[in-house]
């Protein structure tokens, strides 16, 4: 008899150390995994992903998130069609394009949040060039990327401006601004908080820049949103919703405290210039996220007839395959409460 108790005392002690240790794997299990690409490298704006992954938000939501870095939002809006990832961080008008040009492709991306709601494509010149208004472009030679997004858009604001008989050099990021200081081009497109802190880290004075955001200029384009594949959407739809409020809240301390946002930033990529980025964020969260147009809309919204203008413009712009449709491009099903997207101060 003495034997037999301590042998059933184990039996039962590991019988009960395998229960417990079943009821935590469900726990486990419920923690959806996501991966998210952002449209560029880790700069300043990345904070407004990496805060809330650093801060635990999307843990707390049962989200096992890692964010790569991004080589354009060409690129972001493909990989996220092709299932390599699950979420990502695009230009509308790119995944408009997407949309457009591939009209039968499976798991096309769906925008499910507004995040840049005007457009941070910009000209820029250097002020000797004589360049101070659109009307100065015409005739002139412009530089950008293939893939710039302020070069897709510029039939539009060409049209708005009436500016004509433009001639393009293509380049690789790089040497954008670069060939601007040097006079090889004109003007250059490119986002205006990222082409400006550029051109100052090539020697020239702010006050020697010119600086034409399209927002300014009669383009009322839609900027950068967080998309999702359709596939990802189906499968994990209050992940995507618990996502979302998660990077709401992340954006909520961003915005009060840009600076801790960007040592968040470096944390991640410890080469960054923690001065220069605190600047980018700043520019990018007052020209495309805390603007009058998103506190009209509500933040992480959008306007149906704006919407619907953006998608014909980008049809005509990037003479696409086909027609874009506003609605299949936008799902606002997955948003926070308004209140909850509330970043606004009263």
């Amino acid at each position: 008899m003495s034997l037999i108790k301590p042998l059933a005392r184990r039996a039962l002690l590991g019988a009960a150390a395998s229960l417990a240790l079943a009821a935590t794997l469900p726990a486990l299990a419920q923690e959806t995994p996501v991966k998210f690409q952002l449209d560029w490298r880790f700069e300043g704006p990345a904070a407004l992903f990496l805060v809330p992954a650093a801060k635990g938000y999307f843990k707390a939501e049962k989200l096992n998130v890692t964010i790569d870095a991004g080589n354009g939002s060409g690129g972001t809006v493909t990989r996220v069609a092709s299932g390599t990832y699950d979420m990502g961080f695009a230009d509308l008008a790119a995944l408009m394009e997407f949309h457009a040009n591939n009209p039968t492709a499976p798991n096309k991306p769906v925008a499910v949040m507004m995040v840049y709601n005007n457009t941070p494509a910009a000209v820029l010149a250097l002020k000797k060039s004589g360049i101070a208004k659109p009307a100065d472009l015409s005739g002139k030679k412009l530089g950008a990327p293939v893939f710039d997004a302020g070069r897709r858009a510029w039939p539009i604001f060409a049209k708005a401006n009436a500016v004509k008989d433009v001639a393009w050099t293509a380049m690789d990021p790089p040497l954008r601004e670069t060939m601007l200081v040097r006079g090889d081009i004109d003007a250059i497109t490119g986002f205006s908080f990222t082409s400006l802190l550029n051109l100052e880290a090539r020697g020239v004075k702010t006050e020697d820049i010119v600086v034409l955001p399209y927002s300014q200029y009669g383009v009322k384009l839609y900027g950068n949103v967080i998309i999702a594949g359709e596939d990802f959407l189906k499968k994990n739809p209050e992940a995507v919703k618990a996502f979302l409020r998660a990077f709401t809240k992340g954006v909520k301390d961003v915005i009060a405290d840009p600076k801790a946002g960007v040592a968040t930033v470096k944390e991640r990529d410890g080469i960054v210039n923690a001065d220069l980025e605190l600047r980018r964020l700043k520019l990018a969260l007052d020209q495309t996220v805390l603007t009058p147009d998103a506190k009209a809309e509500g933040f992480g919204d959008v306007n149906a007839a704006r919407l619907a203008l953006m998608a014909s413009q980008v049809s005509d712009a990037f003479a696409s395959k086909e027609r874009v449709v506003a609605t299949s491009v936008w799902n606002a099903g997955f948003l926070p409460s308004v209140t909850d997207r509330s970043i606004f101060k009263k």
